[in-house]
Order: structure tokens, then sequence, then C-alpha cells
């Protein structure tokens, strides 16, 4: 269980010299550090499970680098109509039965129309009629648009910043961070849990990854739930052949994203499928405490769920029960 005995305080003025700083300490003391933040909030030995569909697949106008379903890249993938409720509702049944508590939708829009949301929010309330908790990931939103989700009953959208508000531009132009952050803005104000983060392996510097976490962290209310994902490199992206990433930098960054953001969920997203089990097993020793259990990852692949099940087993590490992430 959490030692509440005396909680890290939940700050939102850090500056970047003192991210930075947290970043370079000798790698001993950042996990030791990391570990014990980790302690103060969250039972060390509870990682959330949550499955990931992609229910409209291609096709989007954003020239995000990174992204298999963008339509600016030929990457294979093609564009896909908004899937039918009863098949998006037999998976997260599956899902459910197999193990996850959450429940992540993601489509493929820029922005979503109004008229795409009737069939988005009979998804979300079918979900959670079956218990789970619900998010999703449609782009862009504005204030009346996060409201209907909200009524719909969602409980997390997700809109990651990507990068650093430096590196932003050189990983896409058809949306700015300016837009992003005032979806989460709307998001927030609509009373839906925020979920929020970025990507790693893209190219950037260091000093980028600081500028990525700043951005979270200095925000009004830290995301409830911050994704670290590494670049999962398609052919045919801009960022199809980057160089590799070694996987002490991911473990670092998500060290520092649980010190600077205390009490949110740090999700180890994106990549694990080419981590080692000691390299995942150092992430959950540095604060992460949520995953995305299936083999899919919207058009990526994910770790078999019998792969985590066998690493969880050696750790000594159980799900987390439904509600506790948001408690």
């Amino acid at each position: 269980m959490p030692d509440t005995s005396v909680l890290a305080e939940v700050r939102h003025d850090w500056t970047r010299a003192e991210i930075a700083a947290l970043f370079d300490l000798p790698f001993a003391d950042l996990i030791h550090r990391a570990q014990s933040v980790h302690r103060q909030n969250f039972d060390p030995n509870r990682v959330q499970l949550s499955t990931l569909l992609s229910i409209k697949t291609g096709g989007c106008p954003e020239d995000c680098g990174y992204c298999s379903q963008s339509a600016h890249f030929e990457t294979g993938v093609k564009a896909e109509k908004l899937m039918a409720v009863d098949a998006v509702l037999a998976d997260a049944r599956r899902a459910r039965d197999a193990g996850a508590t959450r429940y992540c939708m993601g489509a493929a829009w820029r922005s979503p129309k109004d008229k795409d949301l009737d069939q988005v929010c009979d998804m979300i309330e079918g979900v959670r009629a079956m218990g789970m908790e619900t998010c999703v990931t449609l782009g862009m939103l504005n204030a009346a648009q996060a409201a209907r989700l909200k009524t719909a009953g969602l409980d997390y959208y997700n809109h990651n910043i990507d990068t650093s508000p430096e590196y932003y531009e050189k990983i896409v132009s058809t949306r700015s961070l300016d837009d992003r952050l005032g979806t989460l803005g709307h998001v927030r104000d609509a009373g839906i849990h925020v979920c929020s983060g970025g990507i790693i392996g893209m190219g950037e510097q260091r000093s980028d990854r600081v500028g990525m976490l700043w951005t979270l962290a200095t925000l009004d209310d830290h995301p409830d739930s911050v994704p670290v994902n590494m670049l999962a490199e398609t052919e045919g992206t801009p960022l199809g052949r980057s160089e590799a990433l070694e996987p002490l930098e991911l473990v670092r960054t998500v060290a520092v994203a649980r010190i600077l953001m205390p009490r949110s969920m740090v999700r180890l997203s994106a990549g694990r499928e080419g981590l080692s089990d000691e390299a995942q097993a150092l992430c959950y020793l540095a604060g992460a405490n949520s995953i995305f259990f299936g083999p899919r990852l919207l058009t990526t692949n994910n770790p078999a769920n019998e792969r985590d099940v066998v690493l969880f087993d050696r750790l000594g590490i159980k799900p987390m029960e439904v509600g506790a992430a948001a408690e």
C-alpha cells in the first residue's frame, strides 16, 4: 500500500534547470528518489492494465512525422471507416475478460465531426456498462464536444503533446502545440481526466525531453495519466529510420516524470515490444504503473499478454483494480 506518512510535494513551478539536474543524477540516486516518491503515492506492486483499439484507422490529414496513419505518407495503412459499436464492444469484452480495467479507443481524425460522436458516445456508454474505465483519443476537441463526451460518461481523454515546444515544429506542422494545449484545457474544464504525455527517440536531445516534461509538470493541473512512448519506427514516415534510443534513457524519463508528477499515473506505452524484461522491470522500479495490455497498439505491435503475465509473476506485480487510478 502507499506510504502516506510523508507525501511528496506536488509542484507546478519546476524549472528546466531543476528537471535537467534530475536527468543528470547518478542512475542509482535517480531511481531511489523516483521509487521513494512512487511508494508515497501508489502501491509499488500494482500496475494498471489498459487495452487500446483503433476504432477508425488511417487517412488522418495531420502530418505527424512518426505516424503510420497519416495520409501524407506511404506506410501501407489504408483508411478505414469508423467501426460499428457492436464490434468495438465485443473487443472491449474480450479485453475485460483478459484482465484489462481501462479500455482506450483511438480514431485517426484531426478532430471529430459532431455526427461521429454519436457512435463514440454509444461505445463509451457500452464499455462503462461492462465495469471498465473509458478513454478515447479523437484529435482536437472544442468545449462543446468535450462536454458531450463527459455526459456520455467518459473517464479519460488522451491528447499527447509529443515533445518539447522547441522541437515540436520538426515533428508536425498541421497542428500547433497551442492547439494541443487548448484541447487539454477543454477536457479539463469538462471534468474529464486528462491523459497526456509524449514520445522519445524522435531524434530530439535530452533538453527536449526536459522541455516536454516541463510543459506537462507546469500545467495548472498535472495530467492524471502521463504516457511515455518510445518511438515505434514505421517505414514510410519521416522518422521511420530514426536511430534507436538506448533503454536507460527511457528509464530516466519515466523516473523524472514520476518525481515531477507524483500523483499521476505514468504509463509505459509504445515501444515495449523492443524492450528486454530487465529494461521493463527498471521502468516499473522507476515509477511506471500503467501499461497497454494486448498484442496491438493502434497499428503497431505490443508484447503478447502472456509475456506480461509471466513478467508480472516474476516481479510480484499484480493488476490494479478498477477505479484505483482515479482516486
